[in-house]
C-alpha cells in the first residue's frame, strides 16, 4: 500500500525562492557595478573583473571550508546544524556583506569593496549549500524537483530584473547618466538588499514549521582529495601575491592558474587511479570532467556578461559614441533574461505534458517569457524597438531544445556547438547583430548546468553527495575566466576580438561532452537514455 504524501510547506517555499531570486538578483547587477566601479576608481578591465573574482571565489573558499572541516571532525557540519539553520547563518552573513558595502563606498576604496562583495557571496555559499536539499524536504520527495525548478526559475528571474533595478538605484532611472550617481545611490541600495536579508533570516529563524533539516552521518575521510584541493588554494593565493609584488603580467598568470587547475585535477584523478584509498569521489574520471566542465561552464557564463559592459560601450560597436553605463542594462537584462528563457522552458518537463500539448508549451512558454523580459524593461523606461528582432535568436533556441531531446550529452553538444558559431557571430560583426550574437550565449547557457552536474556526478554511489560539493566548488570558473577576457581586452586593446575566449570556451563544453559520453559507456552507463534534471 502506498504511502500518503506529505504536503507542501507552501508558506516556507514562497520564503525561500526570495532566497533563490536574490542570488540571481545580486549576481547579475555585479554586471552594472562593474562599469560603475571601473569609471569611478579608474580602473582598466581587468582590475574591473576582480568584483567578479572576490565573488565567484568566496563560492569556492566557503565550499572549501566546509568540506575540510567536515573532513576533520568526521561529520557533516550542515547536516549537523541542519538546512534550517545553514541557510539562516548564510542570510546573516550575507547581511553583513551588504552593509560593509556602505562604509566601503563612503571610503571610496575598491579593495573594501572587494572584500565586502566576498563577505556577501560567502553567505551565499552556505545559503546554496542548503537551500536545495531544503526544498526538497519542504514537502513529499517524490515532487521534490518541482520545487527546485521553481526555485531556479525564480533565480532566473531575478538575474533579469537584477540590472534594471540596480541600475535604477544607482542612476536615479534606468536613462540618466552615470555623472548622478553619488554615494548615497549606492547607501540606498545595499541598505535595501541588506534588510532584506535579514527580514527573510528573521521569518526562518521564528517559524516554528519549519523542519530542521538534520543529519548525524558520518562522512568517510579523503585525505588526499583534502590535499590536492588546498595545494589548488595555495597556488591561487600565490597567483594573486605574484600579480601584487612581480613584474608577471595578469594574462600569463591567468594562463597558468587554468593549466595549474586543469593538471592538479587530472593528476588528482591518475594518482586515484593507482591507489583510490584516500581519494573518495576524486577517483572518478566523469567527476573530474564535470569539475572541469562546472569550471568552464560558470565562467563563459559570468564572462560574456561581466565584460558585456565595456564591449558596448567601445566607440563604434553598437553606436558611435558608445553607450553610457546607465543605458546598458536592457542588454544585460536580456542576457541574463535568455536563461531565464531557457530554464523555463526546461521547466516544462515538471508538468508533465504529453505530445502536441507539450510541443505547444515548449513553443509558447519561451517567447512569454521574452515578452516579460521586454515588458520589464519597457516600464522602467528603457527603448526596447531594438530588440524585437531577438525572438529569432529565441526560436533558433527552441529548435536546438527540440533536437536535444531533454538527453543530457546530445543536449550539451548542441548548444555547446550553437554557442560557439553565435560568438564567433558576435566578434565578426557589429551592431546590433553582435548584440543578439552574444546574449544568445544565455540561451545555450539555460540548460548546460543539468547537463554536466548529472553527468559528473552519474555512477558515484556513496560518494554522490562529496562529487556534488566539488562540482560547487568549481563555481570557481566565474573567478578565474572573466578576468582573463578582461586582461585580454586590456593587452590587445580590442574588448570585441576578446570574446574568442568565450567560443573557445563553449568549443571545449562540446568536446567535454562527448568525452564524458565515452567515460561513462566504458563504465557501462549509457547516460543519454536518461533525462537530465534542471538548475
Amino acid at each position: 500500500m502506498s504511502q500518503p504524501k506529505q504536503p507542501t510547506n507552501n508558506s516556507a517555499l514562497s520564503t525561500l525562492v526570495v532566497v533563490f531570486f536574490f542570488w540571481g538578483f545580486i549576481a547579475a547587477s555585479n554586471s552594472i557595478f562593474i562599469p560603475f566601479c571601473k569609471s569611478h576608481f579608474e580602473l582598466n578591465q581587468f582590475e574591473s573583473q576582480l568584483i567578479g573574482s572576490a565573488f565567484y571565489g568566496a563560492y569556492f573558499i566557503g565550499s572549501l571550508i566546509l568540506f575540510l572541516a567536515s573532513n576533520i571532525i568526521g561529520f557533516d557540519i550542515v547536516n549537523k546544524i541542519g538546512y534550517k539553520k545553514g541557510i539562516i547563518y548564510g542570510l546573516w552573513i550575507s547581511v553583513a556583506g551588504a552593509l560593509l558595502i556602505i562604509p566601503s563606498a563612503n571610503m571610496n576604496s575598491f579593495p573594501a569593496i572587494l572584500g565586502s562583495f566576498f563577505v556577501v557571496a560567502l553567505g551565499f555559499s552556505l545559503q546554496q549549500t542548503c537551500a536545495q536539499p531544503f526544498a526538497v524536504a519542504l514537502g513529499d520527495p517524490s515532487t521534490g524537483s518541482h520545487r527546485l525548478n521553481l526555485g531556479g526559475s525564480v533565480n532566473s528571474l531575478g538575474t533579469t530584473l537584477g540590472p534594471i533595478i540596480v541600475s535604477y538605484f544607482l542612476f536615479g532611472t534606468v536613462s540618466s547618466k552615470a555623472a548622478n550617481v553619488t554615494v548615497t545611490n549606492v547607501n540606498t541600495l545595499y541598505m535595501i538588499v541588506a534588510a532584506v536579508f535579514a527580514a527573510v533570516a528573521l521569518f526562518f529563524q521564528f517559524s516554528k514549521k519549519l523542519p530542521a533539516g538534520q543529519d548525524d552521518a558520518k562522512v568517510e575521510k579523503v585525505s588526499k582529495a583534502s590535499g590536492s584541493l588546498i595545494f589548488m588554494t595555495i597556488f591561487l593565493i600565490g597567483v594573486i601575491i605574484a600579480g601584487q609584488y612581480t613584474s608577471i603580467s595578469k594574462l600569463n598568470l591567468l594562463i597558468i592558474t587554468l593549466v595549474m587547475i586543469i593538471a592538479i585535477l587530472f593528476g588528482s584523478n591518475i594518482s586515484a587511479n593507482k591507489n583510490p584509498e584516500g581519494w573518495g569521489a576524486m577517483k572518478y574520471p566523469q567527476l573530474i570532467y564535470g569539475m572541469l566542465g562546472i569550471f568552464v561552464y560558470v565562467g563563459v557564463e559570468v564572462t560574456i556578461d561581466n565584460n558585456f559592459g565595456a564591449l558596448l560601450k567601445t566607440p563604434g560597436y553598437l553606436t558611435d559614441a558608445g553607450l553610457d553605463e546607465s543605458e546598458i542594462s536592457k542588454y544585460v537584462s536580456l542576457y541574463w533574461g535568455s536563461l531565464m528563457i531557457g530554464r523555463w522552458t526546461g521547466a516544462v518537463s515538471v508538468f508533465n505534458l504529453k505530445g502536441t500539448a507539450k510541443t505547444i508549451a515548449m513553443i509558447v512558454v519561451p517567447f512569454v517569457a521574452l515578452a516579460i523580459v521586454l515588458f520589464v524593461n519597457n516600464l522602467y523606461g528603457s527603448d526596447i524597438s531594438d530588440l524585437y528582432g531577438y525572438a529569432a535568436c529565441v526560436a533558433i533556441a527552441i529548435a536546438a531544445f527540440f533536437f536535444g531531446q531533454e538527453k543530457p550529452v546530445k543536449t550539451l553538444v548542441t548548444v555547446s556547438l550553437l554557442a560557439t558559431a553565435a560568438m564567433l557571430i558576435g566578434v565578426f560583426t557589429n551592431g546590433i547583430i553582435s548584440v543578439y550574437a552574444f546574449m544568445a550565449g544565455g540561451l545555450c547557457c539555460s540548460v548546460m548546468w543539468p547537463c554536466i552536474f548529472s553527468l559528473g556526478v552519474s555512477g558515484l554511489g556513496k560518494f554522490t553527495s562529496q562529487g556534488s560539493a566539488f562540482l560547487i566548488m568549481m563555481i570557481l570558473g566565474g573567478a578565474i575566466i572573466p578576468p582573463l577576457q578582461g586582461s585580454v581586452g586590456d593587452t590587445t586593446h580590442d574588448m570585441h576580438q576578446s570574446y574568442l575566449i568565450a567560443a573557445v570556451c563553449f568549443l571545449f563544453l562540446a568536446w567535454l561532452g562527448l568525452k564524458l559520453r565515452s567515460v561513462l559507456k566504458a563504465q557501462g552507463l549509457d547516460f543519454d537514455n536518461q533525462i537530465g534534471g534542471g538548475h
